[in-house]
Formats: C-alpha cells, sequence, structure tokens
C-alpha cells in the first residue's frame, strides 16, 4: 500500500506478487511512480488510473534503488546483481518511455550500491557501494565513473547506508554502519566532519530542504533524531 496526499488524502492499493523495497515519483510528472524490490521488474504506475502503465526487466533478484535523472525520462536502478566473474547489471539505465535499457555497463567493481543521489546542480550522480566508499558518475550519457574522486572513509558492510548531497551542492553526507555520520566535502572527496550519531548501524542522513543547518538520520532499530 502506498500513502498519499494531494488535495485531501488517497490510499492507493494495489496487490504485488513481490515485496517492494523502493518507491520513486516522476519529478516531471508527479502521477507517475516506479516501485522496485524483490522481484527482476520494475513497475510504473499511473495514481489516476491505479494501473501499471510499464514494466522493466533485468535478469536480477532485487532492485536496490531507483533514481530518476534531471530530465525525468531516464531513470537508474541499482540492483543486487554482481558476482565473482561479472558486474554488468549492478547499476541499469533506462528509458522511461520505451522501458528499453540504455546501458547496464556502467560500474564495472563488484560491489553492490544500496543508494543512490543525484547532484542538485551538475550533471553527476552518486552511488553508496558496498566496498565501503561512495563513487562519483556522470548523469549524462554514457555515464562515466568519475575515477579521481572517491569518498572514503565510512563503513557500508552490507546494510542499506543512504547518500545525500546537500541542497547546494558543496557537502555528501552518508551515514556508517558504525553508527557515524560522515560529511564530505563534494569537490574535494576529503571528510569535513564525522560525529556519533547512533549506537547501531546509522543507515539514513538527509538534510532539510529549506534549512540547511538541520539534519536528520535514522538507525537500523528504527530510532530517528534531528541534528542542528
Amino acid at each position: 500500500h502506498c500513502l498519499f496526499k494531494n488535495e485531501g488524502t488517497q490510499l492507493f492499493s494495489c496487490k504485488n506478487e513481490f515485496r517492494i523495497s523502493t518507491v520513486k515519483f516522476n519529478p516531471d510528472a508527479p502521477n507517475i511512480f516506479l516501485c522496485g524490490g524483490f522481484s527482476p521488474d520494475i513497475k510504473a504506475w499511473d495514481t489516476r488510473s491505479c494501473k501499471v502503465i510499464k514494466v522493466y526487466k533485468a535478469s536480477i533478484q532485487q532492485t536496490l534503488d531507483i533514481l530518476f535523472l534531471h530530465n525525468g525520462k531516464e531513470f537508474l536502478s541499482s540492483t543486487d546483481s554482481v558476482s565473482r566473474d561479472s558486474a554488468d547489471r549492478t547499476i541499469i539505465a533506462w528509458d522511461l518511455p520505451s522501458a528499453a535499457r540504455v546501458s547496464n555497463q556502467i560500474f564495472h567493481e563488484r560491489f553492490t550500491c544500496p543508494s543512490l543521489t543525484l547532484h542538485p546542480r551538475e550533471s553527476a550522480f552518486v552511488a553508496q557501494t558496498n566496498g565501503n566508499y561512495m563513487a562519483l558518475f556522470s548523469s549524462l550519457r554514457p555515464y562515466r565513473i568519475n575515477k579521481r574522486k572517491r569518498y572514503e572513509g565510512h563503513k557500508v558492510e552490507g546494510y542499506a547506508v543512504t547518500c545525500e548531497c546537500s541542497p547546494d551542492g558543496a557537502v555528501l553526507v552518508t551515514g556508517s554502519a558504525d553508527g557515524n555520520v560522515f560529511f564530505y566535502n563534494y569537490h574535494n572527496s576529503k571528510i569535513i566532519c564525522s560525529f556519533s550519531a547512533h549506537s547501531h548501524p546509522c543507515v539514513g542522513a538527509t538534510f532539510h530542504p529549506v534549512l540547511p543547518s538541520i539534519l536528520a538520520t535514522c538507525d537500523w532499530s528504527g530510532k530517528i533524531k534531528v541534528w542542528q
């Protein structure tokens, strides 16, 4: 079930054959959202009709995250598809209208990416990796990785640790499996500071969209904290 507000409260209910783990609305078409989870398929739903309008099929077992790119016509999906011999479907770029795969040769290191985030001002996106670092990519075709920048120092260790850019794009924030929060300088990839936020793994950290000095964090036990 999904619950959202639009001039009142509407309950959107649908029967899925798989457990949903990520839902993202299209920023250019707010009636369209994508959902993925423990399935090889990502489904696009229209809230006006409560029907599936497109299915995106990949040879995977689980979709970890979904990220719309700036134009709203393409999106990325991160998956659990990584093996000792191949990592060609770890991040997949899709054409939204046609459901065609644009590229599946984006990230070649053998780590899954539990979180993707878009830079607010540059044509770039960041992928959290289970190699205990965040990688930087171009958000324009062919989505090349920036090999000169790697944001290291925090720990992921198999948790779905999210990352995010500050509203001005100058800072990257991420949780850490050791309960800390790390802030990185986006431009030179160096750690600005870190602090202990939780006694359990910190799996989420997000900036307030209007007040940049406010940060919310959450941990594996379900506790949420707001910081200034």
